[in-house]
């Protein structure tokens, strides 16, 4: 290879996912270890990171003889300080605080590791690869088991003063106080989490229709079909998705939103009735000026995020 490569890791509860990447976002080599992370939520902080770090080690362990590897990229479900690779905390392990994730794993494999929240990798990846490729700032949605966010900011990614900018799922669009307001895990109720992410639609759906265990790919599949309750919880989903977002363009004032995860394979539906919400939530100057796009890289946009953490790390 003559470009320089990275290795780059995007860390789920269930799975890791590796790859080895080069400068241009090219995926030469991918492997995926089963990690089970979601099951440390109740041991002890020492028996935590111990099982972290060799989960990690041990995903990577099949693409360490890749030649040249310059550094490695880390997208982590947590928040962390600063540029550190110090682990604050993480809602998949709680209890593991103050953790140096970036320091102990370079002592292990031997090579510069810099570690970042998932979502914020995410939307690394598609500021530098994928549909936000070309702008200065960026806000970037993924739409999976929860609603994460990020933000890019002149270039530059900005995780806020502990870890937590762009808590996008936990924006309020619907009262609290409001008896159907539903709970959110983060304690609070009516968070966009509850009504946009792919798990609350599956459960919103299910609640409506007495059918259990159908997911969202089905609910999807529903809609094309012509299912009137699948169309309508996937456009509820998309116009309160809308509101966040004219919720942040006030706060930002940042033009362009990305939108990945799984469920946003369902743009037919969310894209319209998000557009319609959006136009109404945001100020006079806002309007016709947000331009919201569905995601590009699909999964891969926090693997190629991470690979830009190692690529190009900031002081």
């Amino acid at each position: 290879m003559t470009q320089r490569v990275v290795l780059a890791a995007d860390v789920g509860g269930t799975n890791i996912r590796t790859a080895v990447v080069d400068e241009k976002g090219g995926i030469h080599a991918r492997h995926r270890w089963q990690a089970e992370l979601h099951r440390l939520h109740t041991t002890s902080a020492d028996e935590a990171a111990d099982q972290v770090l060799h989960a990690l080690e041990e995903s990577f362990r099949p693409l360490m003889d890749t030649p040249d590897i310059a550094a490695v990229g880390i997208g982590f479900p947590g928040f962390f300080r600063g540029d550190s690779g110090e682990l604050a905390s993480s809602p998949n392990l709680p209890s593991l605080l103050d953790f140096p994730l970036a320091s102990r794993l370079q002592a292990m494999l031997g090579l510069p590791v810099h570690v970042h929240n998932d979502a914020l990798a995410a939307c690394l990846g598609e500021f530098r690869f994928g549909a936000g490729r070309g702008l200065s700032h960026l806000m970037h949605a993924t739409l999976g088991t929860g609603v994460g966010g990020g933000v890019i900011i002149d270039h530059v990614p900005y995780a806020g003063e502990g870890g937590m900018s762009m808590e996008f799922g936990h924006l309020r669009v619907v009262d609290q106080d409001q008896p159907d307001a539903r709970h959110c895990g983060c304690g609070g109720r009516g968070c966009l989490e509850t009504y946009a992410s792919a798990s609350a639609v599956a459960a919103r759906f299910a609640e409506a229709s007495g059918r259990k265990g159908i997911t969202p790919i089905e609910i999807h599949e529903l809609a094309g079909k012509g299912d009137a309750l699948a169309r309508k919880i996937l456009e509820d989903a998309g116009s309160y998705l809308g509101q966040a977002i004219a919720e942040a363009a006030k706060l930002l004032d940042i033009r362009t939103m990305t939108v990945g995860g799984g469920l946003s394979l369902a743009w037919e539906w969310l894209y319209p009735p998000l557009m319609r919400r959006l136009e109404e939530r945001v100020i006079p100057p806002h309007r016709g000026q947000i331009r919201v796009l569905q995601s590009t890289l699909k999964d891969d946009a926090g693997l190629l995020g991470a690979a830009a953490l190692a690529l190009d790390p900031r002081p």
